[in-house]
This record gives C-alpha cells, sequence and structure tokens, in this order.
C-alpha cells in the first residue's frame, strides 16, 4: 500500500484497494489501529473492516502523556491536547488470532497537521534513530531476547507471586535453568504461543526455561530494528492472551519474586553497509574502529540513557543484587557476569548483547536508546575499556541505584537530546518523575510490619 501526505487537505491518501482486499481476502471484520505508547502499551482504536482506511484517523496526542497507573502529565509542548494524524503502516498488518472474531491489526505512525512526525511517539523516536544511521549507509541488525514469568491467578495486590501449577496440579518450587521436562509442564501454553506468534509472522526461534520457577526465554530471529520492536510488543501481548487461555497470568515485571532472578530483555546488535557487511568486523576479522566506537558509546552513554532500559522502580531490585544481572558496563567475550557480551561467534557474525534491559521496558525506547548509545560512540570515536576478566559482578556497581538518578541523568544528558530530541526527554522524564512520585506516596508493606511499631 502506497501512501503520501496532501498538504492542502491535511488528509493522507493510501492504496485503499489493496488493504480492502486483504481485509476481505481473510475475512477480517474490525481492525485494531494501534498506537505504542510510552509504557509499549496498546492505545487506539477499532474501526469496522469495512470503514478502514475510508477516512482520517486521529488521536489526542495526550496518549504519549498518560503514565502506568493511568494518571497524565501536562507536555509544555502539548497543552493544547491538539489532534494528531494516524497514517497505517501496511508493512504491519497481521490477523489477532485471540479475537473472538476475525479481526486484525495495524500500527500506525502519528504525525501533526502540517505532516511532521510527532517526536513523543515511541515509535517515531526509533524511527528517527534509524534515519540516522540511514543516511550513513548503515543497518542496524537486532535481534532480542524476552523472559517472563507465569504466575498463578489472583486478585490480591498484597499476595506474593507464585508460580502456577503444571501438569497433574504439580507447582514448581525449584529453580531449573534449561530443564526440557519442566518446560513440558506448561506444553499446551508454549505451544498456542508458537501458533499465535505463527500467525502474526512473529518470528520467535528457541525457547527456554531460565533461572526462575516457571519463568521462560524466547529468543527473537535477527533482522530489521523497527520490525523487531513491533514483534516484541505484539509478542508480549500475545504471551499474556495465550496465558489466560490457560488460567494463568504472565508477567514481564522486571522482579516479580523478592527471591528469584529478574527478567531481562537483551539485545543483540550489530551494523552492517548496505552490501551487508558487518562494519564491526574488517577483512582480516578483526574488531573495527567502528566498533571500538559502538562498544565505547554503550559505556559512555548507557548510565544517561538507564531510564529506558529500567523505567519503573521495580527496574532497579532487579540490578540491585548480581543475579543474572548486570551490576555495570563492563564488557567481555563470552562472559554473561558483564552487562555488554560480545557472543563468540565468526567475524561476520561479530556483534554485542547489551544485558542491561528488564523485561518491563517499551521495545521501541530500548532498541532506540541503545542504537543512540553507539551511534554516539562512533561519531565520537570513542574507546571501551579493557575487557573484564572473570566475574565483573565483583566490580563496582556503576549503574544508578535508584529511579530518581536515572531521571536526572536523563533530563541533563546533552548526547540523548542530540538523539532523541527535547520533546521526547521531557516529556518522558517527567511522565517517569509523576510515576515515581506516585510511588512515594504509597506505604509498603515493610514499613508497617517492620518500621510501625519499632521505630
Amino acid at each position: 500500500m502506497q501512501r503520501a501526505r496532501n498538504k492542502k487537505t491535511r488528509c493522507y491518501v493510501s492504496d485503499d484497494n489493496l488493504l480492502q482486499k486483504w481485509l476481505t481476502q481473510n475475512n477480517i471484520e474490525d481492525v485494531e489501529a494501534i498506537v505504542p505508547d510510552m509504557a509499549g502499551a496498546a492505545r487506539g482504536k477499532v474501526v469496522t473492516a469495512a470503514k478502514f482506511g475510508k477516512g482520517d484517523l486521529k488521536m489526542p496526542e495526550g496518549v504519549f502523556e498518560q503514565t502506568i497507573s493511568g494518571d497524565f502529565v501536562i507536555d509544555p509542548d502539548n497543552v493544547e491536547d491538539r489532534d494528531m494524524w494516524l497514517v497505517p503502516d501496511p508493512e504491519t498488518l497481521r490477523p489477532v488470532p485471540w479475537a473472538a472474531e476475525p479481526a486484525a491489526a495495524v500500527f500506525l505512525d502519528c504525525y501533526h497537521s502540517d505532516g511532521s512526525p510527532v517526536a513523543q511517539s515511541p515509535r517515531g523516536v526509533l524511527r528517527h534513530v534509524l534515519s540516522m544511521y540511514e543516511a550513513k549507509g548503515w543497518i542496524p541488525v537486532i535481534a532480542p531476547e524476552v523472559e517472563f514469568y507465569l504466575l498463578r491467578p489472583h486478585s490480591d495486590p498484597n499476595a506474593d507471586a507464585e508460580p502456577p501449577e503444571g501438569r497433574l496440579g504439580w507447582t514448581e518450587g525449584a529453580n531449573q535453568p534449561f530443564s526440557i521436562d519442566t518446560m513440558n509442564n506448561f506444553d499446551e501454553f508454549i505451544n498456542q504461543v508458537y501458533e499465535y506468534c505463527e500467525v502474526q509472522r512473529i518470528n520467535i526461534d528457541a525457547i527456554s526455561q531460565e533461572l526462575g520457577p516457571a519463568q521462560f526465554e524466547l529468543n527473537f530471529l535477527h533482522g530489521d530494528a523497527l520490525k523487531l520492536a513491533d514483534q516484541v510488543f505484539l509478542f508480549k501481548r500475545t504471551v499474556r492472551e495465550a496465558a489466560i487461555n490457560h488460567n494463568m497470568h504472565a508477567t514481564f515485571l522486571a522482579k516479580p519474586m523478592s527471591d528469584a532472578a529478574g527478567s531481562a530483555l537483551h539485545v543483540h546488535q550489530s551494523i552492517v553497509d548496505t552490501q551487508g557487511n558487518n562494519i564491526f568486523s574488517d577483512e582480516n576479522g578483526e574488531p573495527t574502529e567502528l566498533f571500538e566506537g559502538y562498544l565505547g558509546g554503550l559505556q559512555a552513554h548507557m548510565n544517561e540513557a538507564l531510564l529506558m532500559f529500567a523505567p519503573y522502580v521495580n527496574s532497579y531490585r532487579r540490578l540491585a543484587s548480581p543475579l543474572s544481572s548486570p551490576v555495570n558496563l563492563a564488557w567481555a567475550i563470552d562472559n554473561r557476569t558483564v552487562g555488554l557480551r560480545i557472543p563468540d561467534s565468526p567475524p561476520a557474525a561479530r556483534r554485542i548483547e547489551n544485558r542491561l534491559a528488564g523485561s518491563d521496558v517499551n521495545p521501541y525506547l530500548v532498541i532506540a536508546a541503545t542504537l543512540a548509545c553507539g551511534y554516539l560512540g562512533m561519531m565520537e570515536g570513542l574507546k571501551p575499556t579493557e575487557p573484564t576478566e572473570g566475574s565483573a559482578y565483583s566490580g563496582d556497581h556503576s549503574l544508578h541505584r535508584h529511579i530518581y538518578a536515572a531521571i536526572e541523568a536523563l533530563r541533563e544528558s546533552k548526547g540523548m537530546r542530540s538523539i532523541l530530541g527535547d520533546p521526547f526527554v521531557n516529556l518522558y522524564t517527567a511522565l517517569k518523575e509523576h510515576e515515581y512520585m506516585e510511588f512515594q506516596e504509597i506505604i509498603t508493606p515493610y514499613e508497617r510490619e517492620i518500621l510501625m511499631f519499632n521505630v
């Protein structure tokens, strides 16, 4: 489907025949028109298939001003709460396999009435970062790995999270990483996840049991950064829906259980030129200066961008203790204790695994942030530290320990502002500060149980 901006009529023109043909061939009744918000949740509208593409779609820019609790902050760049014009990305059209009636989903790109992109849109932020790579003749290649927990369903927010029952009512209480038998306890759920993903063109690869009880990791096949961000976004929805079908809940909270490992979203990344050559390796198979610059950029700038890798108060619980989570930005080859791991691979596949993010992140923002840090490093000609020998857990805890420090670091970051833009940074930090203040108003069970009558 082709689309173009008509500035005179302030509407978007598209090849509706192709769109309608696809909807008709697939017997689609409704279309979920999706705008990913700051948290990575699906906002948008549901439109009947007969009317989709036959009129302008609009929605208030205020959807990006919404906190995780549903409250709002005021964006000084949008005090009027203007409408934005929504343009379907035709390549993202796909069925919704769990819908009761035949439905499809499509992602929307957000524009102002003058045709300029909405700078606060997470999907737009990633598009902008990718355009900077494109201007250099570079193409990022991304491969995410996403961890999550399955939980026993309950409605008590004060109750501890517990693993669900598997076959024969058995609840796994021990840590069984990489156990095939433990995964078999949830065969029906896993099979449905694969089925749903195939229908939606979500290119997942291997699944494995992780450190925690009923904790799993799904690996994605490597590919285009924006398409992979879309797939991770859809994958989270898919896992939650499949879990509900099997009387379970799925959570991507970074640290859902106090005595178990946190959940991460690792991002493998490399850069190729227009001929498909990996710019991280030279013709002799050795690391290039661009590889060193990219790695050095991650080390130099990721603490400034940490808020996008650890966006909630809970995120810092995962980073607080070295249980399969990094505590600094050390790097090494084939060493999982570091924040920046270089897998042992052939020169053509040389890549960096960024292990910092929790699974609670917005996939668009975390991919945009890691690419922004690497881009700055290449432009600044930075050099990485010496590789770490042994365990990086014994090194300094150089990451921010608290979300407020991360908020201030991003707010003051000239580097992130130069790549991501002032409108986005201003709004995102304001949102996270508001969420932090909401959390600060809550009296926790620890305070009621331990402090209440002992201080």
